[in-house]
């Protein structure tokens, strides 16, 4: 019989501040993170994005490792010191030593790629720094992780576009219920913010040129974010036995493949995700209280969500609260996920549903209750955290309520 898989730790940073606590605070004051890109992009049309303000890696790593953090490393490593020191497992040995690490990325180290090419290719330079290729793989940010924390245990990375973090969490989820691990830190990073990076979203016409409206009549693309979360899994039994403090259940997770088309959205996969998820949970469809959407904020995407919900949960669907924290966070891809996890999380813990910002008037085919503007105090049993990326990878999950302890 597999084993009950429970949340006990969190750690986050985003364009909405540096830690779970601010992160959460700004989420349920419906304050969005998104601005105007401070840094100098010349000849992209994109400029805003949500990123990460106030961050200074010299005061979170000595000088001599910087060689080896790319961006997105950086963030993982500060979120996953939150989250193990969330969960009081920071200095914990004997957990060390067996725990596992997945963490997802869309993008892996873009700013060490970055900074190769303009010094190959715009600099003429005739060969790339030594520590190219460790810094910017994509799973240097596990490895890095895994390193910075003393985890011996699996330790490894999963791409899947923006459905990536959502992966790495039902990867861990996995390992815990099979007993390969009884604690496994899991989530997502990314750091998107470079040139070459922005003309290739550019060049899809999928980009705001100034905010995120999910679902709304008015919405006009995505916006790009940046930054990482970390979640800290256990088996009930391991939590219940060192004392720790409990958020909720991670109780179902549900995958799907479109199978269909790159990066048109297929309503088929993502009702066949979130049906999985729900029935892995052993919930009836109208036990859920709340999605955590996608959501973000292409006409595609929301028209194609809202008819998944409606498919998988019949008439329930007008009774759900949805949101989209994306409206706020941006768009971070392979940490989108986990950013809206640990929404979810927190979501449930407390009782209060984060908002849709920047909410006008629902567009058309967007006809469900979406929590315009204000957070809503709401007693909740389980949510669903939902992520459909490009390639039609869809990685659903759902999250439990316990009594608090």
């Amino acid at each position: 019989m597999s084993r009950r898989v429970v949340i006990t730790g969190l750690g986050a940073i985003s364009s909405l501040g540096n830690s779970v606590g601010a992160f959460w605070s700004t989420l349920k004051a419906g304050v969005s993170g998104i601005d105007l890109i401070e840094e100098d992009f010349s000849g992209c049309s994109i400029r805003v994005g949500a990123v990460v303000k106030d961050f200074n890696p010299r005061d979170c790593f000595p000088a001599g490792e910087l060689p080896l953090l790319d961006r997105f490393s950086q963030f993982a490593v500060v979120s996953a010191r939150e989250a193990m020191a969330d969960a009081c497992l920071a200095h914990d040995e004997s957990i060390l030593e067996e725990m596992a690490v997945v963490i997802g990325t869309g993008c892996g180290g873009k700013q060490t790629d970055e900074e190769t090419y303009q010094r190959l290719y715009r600099n003429g330079a005739s060969r790339a720094h030594p520590l190219t290729i460790p810094k910017g793989m994509p799973s240097a940010a596990a490895s890095q992780v895994s390193m910075h924390l003393g985890v011996s245990g699996p330790v490894f990375s999963v791409t899947s576009a923006c459905a990536s973090a959502a992966h790495a969490v039902a990867q861990g989820k996995l390992l815990v219920e099979s007993g390969l691990a009884d604690v496994a830190l899991v989530g997502g990073t990314d750091a998107p913010f470079t040139y070459g990076l922005l003309k290739s979203w550019e060049a899809l016409r999928i980009v705001s040129t100034d905010t995120c409206r999910p679902f709304s009549n008015n919405r006009s693309g995505m916006v790009l974010g940046e930054g990482a979360a970390m979640i800290v899994l256990e088996s009930e039994e391991h939590a219940r036995r060192r004392g720790a403090r409990i958020y909720a259940d991670l109780a179902g997770i549900g995958m799907s493949s479109d199978s269909g088309h790159i990066t048109k959205p297929e309503v088929a996969g993502m009702s066949r995700a979130m049906a999985k998820a729900l029935e892995n949970a052993g919930l009836d469809a109208d036990e859920v209280d709340y999605i955590n959407a996608h959501g973000t904020a292409t006409h595609a995407n929301d028209i194609a969500e809202t008819k998944a919900l409606h498919e998988v949960f019949g008439e329930h669907a007008r009774s759900l609260a949805v949101s989209s924290t994306k409206s706020m966070h941006g768009h971070a891809l392979g940490a989108s996920s986990a950013l809206e996890l640990v929404a979810t999380v927190l979501a449930v813990y407390e009782g209060c549903i984060p908002p849709t910002a920047n909410f006008s008037v629902a567009g058309d085919g967007c006809d469900l209750d979406y929590v315009p503007n204000e957070a809503r105090k709401q007693s909740l049993r389980a949510a669903m955290s939902n992520a459909f990326a490009f390639g039609g990878l869809n990685a659903v999950l759902v999250i439990g309520a316990r009594e608090h302890e």
